[in-house]
């Protein structure tokens, strides 16, 4: 082989390696987007903010919600959250799972009738245990009629949308 068609194919792996990279690390940030409702851009680390930048711990308190900081940031499934105190972000790297929302944060009413829309902090409601957000309070309100067929039917809807993209429903 010529040495200059060995250097243009060298080029061209190297060029295919690190698109191929690039993609992958794309297409976990946006498969993440699309499981979890997160804010627009990311976070100092470099990902995605859930939650709004709410401290999740706070949500099961009776403060109700308390803005994290971004000096006290936990990660999980790829997904960073922020914290009111140093006590909120261990509780939650001790159980991360006890403290997200269902559904990814997403409203749980919206999961209910098919779509992924926007998890809002003030309309919420724990049951079980489990955190529930809802688009606003008109939401709340139609979910508080029936919140065990709401949740059931969410529950039943999620596995089939969970990684379907927002604009896709």
């Amino acid at each position: 082989m010529k040495p200059q068609l060995i250097k243009d194919i060298a080029n061209w792996a190297t060029i295919l390696t690190v698109a191929s990279a690039a993609t992958l690390t794309l297409a976990t940030w946006a498969y993440a987007a699309d499981e979890y409702n997160v804010v627009n851009g990311h976070t100092l680390a470099g990902q995605p903010l859930g939650l709004h930048g709410v401290d999740p711990v706070s949500m099961f308190g009776d403060q109700g919600p308390l803005t994290g900081d971004a000096s006290l940031t936990a990660s999980h499934d790829g997904i960073d959250y922020y914290f009111a105190s140093a006590a909120a972000k261990q509780a939650f790297e001790a159980s991360p799972t006890r403290y997200l929302p269902q559904f990814g944060g997403f409203c749980a009413f919206g999961v209910f009738v098919g779509k992924k829309l926007d998890g809002d902090v003030r309309y919420a409601d724990i049951v079980d245990g489990k955190l529930y957000l809802f688009v606003n309070a008109a939401i709340l309100a139609k979910y508080r009629e029936e919140p065990e067929a709401v949740i059931a039917g969410a529950n039943a809807k999620w596995p089939g949308i969970v990684n379907s993209p927002v604009s896709d429903l």
